[in-house]
């Protein structure tokens, strides 16, 4: 199993920015996937997670209303729409697929590369 994350660049604070996730090498129609974000010397913190098959959505507080994960399951990517950015959001974004839905990294069995993130203020 490949997760493959990319999108991640340079922005300004207020800008948009969309990272993709794209997940191979296995069947992933009953799972959930999530973005965590990991900053130096910080732990992993949760960002946002999605069910394949329902859509049903969780976020971190820090994100809702500016964030929004989506999934295409015929192209097995899930993205994560990122507006209205702030410095605080930069960060290393990795994605994971979880058989159970929820915000722990316990729960994940596979993890992506990351993708950087950085916005100025």
């Amino acid at each position: 199993v490949q997760l493959q994350a990319s999108g991640g660049g340079l922005a300004q604070a207020g800008d948009s920015l969309r990272l993709s996730c794209a997940a191979s090498g296995g069947t992933f129609s009953n799972y959930a996937m999530g973005w965590f974000r990991q900053t130096p010397g910080k732990d992993s913190e949760f960002v946002a997670s999605i069910k394949l098959l329902s859509g049903e959505t969780g976020y971190a507080d820090s994100v809702r209303g500016r964030f929004t994960i989506s999934r295409n399951n015929a192209k097995n990517t899930v993205y994560l729409q990122m507006n209205s950015l702030k410095a605080e959001d930069t960060a290393l974004y990795y994605c994971g697929a979880a058989r159970r839905f929820g915000p722990a990294t316990g729960l994940y069995d596979y993890w992506g590369q990351g993708t950087l993130v950085t916005v100025s203020s």
